[in-house]
C-alpha cells in the first residue's frame, strides 16, 4: 500500500494520502485546500487516481480541500451520516466500508468533538491503523464545547470503540501540536492523560473545564466546510 502522512504547518493538520499499489485509486483524508499544490503533485509524481475525499469531520480549524479536489481529480466527497454539510456526494454510516483497489476503509462513528465526527478503519499486510480526526489525539482528545460536542458521547467513542481495537493498531489523529506523528492504542489507553479517568462523569469534568480558546480561523472554516469546501473550490481549483 502506498502511504503518505502530510503537514499544514499553518493549522497543525495531519492529511493522509492512501494508495493501491495495483490499481493506483486513492483516497485522501481531512485535506487542506492551500495545500492543493502538493497534492497535485503528489499525485502526479505517484501516478495515482484520487478516488475519494474524506473529511473525519466539519473542521473548526482549516478550510476542507474536499471541493478542489472534487473539481480538480473528480474524486467523490465523504462524511460520516449526521453531518449536515451541503456539496458531499456520500455519507457513510457506522461500520460501512470505503474501497479503493484491494483495499477498504471501515467507517465507524465516534460522535462527542462533533456530532458528525468518525473515525476511519483501515486493516492492510498485517497492520492495522485509524485515522482519529479529532475524536482521539496524541496524549489528547478533541474538545467538545462547539459544534454539537457532547464529552460524555466522545468517552464512548473513545472507551468503547477506539480503545477495543487491538493494542498494536497504529493510531493517526487529525492533529499533533508537540512534533508526533504516530501513537498506538496501547500507549494511548496508558499515557495519554484525558483517558486516566475511572468514570464517564469524569471525563465530562474534565473535558467541561478546559477553557480553550476558539480555534482562529474558525469564522472561516465552519460555513466554508458546511459547502464541503465549495466556496473555495475555484480559487484553488488547478
Amino acid at each position: 500500500m502506498i502511504f503518505r502522512q502530510l503537514f499544514d504547518h499553518a493549522t497543525w493538520t495531519y492529511t493522509y494520502l492512501l494508495g493501491d499499489e495495483d490499481s493506483r485509486e486513492a483516497v485522501m483524508i481531512d485535506p487542506v485546500v492551500e495545500q492543493m499544490p502538493l497534492y497535485v503533485r503528489l499525485l502526479k509524481e505517484l501516478g495515482l487516481t484520487l478516488k475519494y475525499g474524506i473529511d473525519t469531520h466539519v473542521h473548526a480549524d482549516h478550510v476542507t480541500g474536499l471541493g478542489a479536489l472534487r473539481e480538480t481529480f473528480g474524486a467523490l466527497s465523504i462524511h460520516g451520516a449526521g453531518s449536515s454539510a451541503s456539496g458531499i456526494d456520500r455519507f457513510v454510516k457506522d461500520g460501512e466500508e470505503i474501497t479503493f483497489g484491494n483495499h477498504a476503509l471501515k467507517a465507524i462513528a465516534t460522535p462527542g468533538h462533533t456530532d458528525d465526527s468518525f473515525s476511519y478503519l483501515l486493516e492492510t499486510d498485517g497492520r492495522s491503523m485509524v485515522f482519529t480526526g479529532d475524536t482521539l489525539l496524541i496524549r489528547g482528545s478533541g474538545r467538545t464545547d462547539f459544534q454539537n460536542g457532547d464529552a460524555g458521547a466522545q468517552y464512548d467513542s473513545i472507551f468503547r470503540k477506539l480503545l477495543t481495537l487491538p493494542d498494536d493498531t497504529v493510531v493517526y489523529p487529525g492533529h499533533d501540536y508537540r512534533g508526533v506523528h504516530e501513537s498506538r492504542i496501547a500507549e494511548e489507553r496508558e499515557f495519554n492523560p484525558r483517558l486516566q479517568v475511572k468514570t464517564k462523569e469524569q471525563y465530562v469534568e474534565l473535558m467541561g473545564n478546559l477553557k480553550l480558546p476558539n480555534p482562529k480561523f474558525m469564522d472561516v472554516a465552519v460555513p466554508a466546510n458546511l459547502t464541503g469546501g465549495v466556496t473555495y473550490t475555484a480559487e484553488y481549483q488547478i
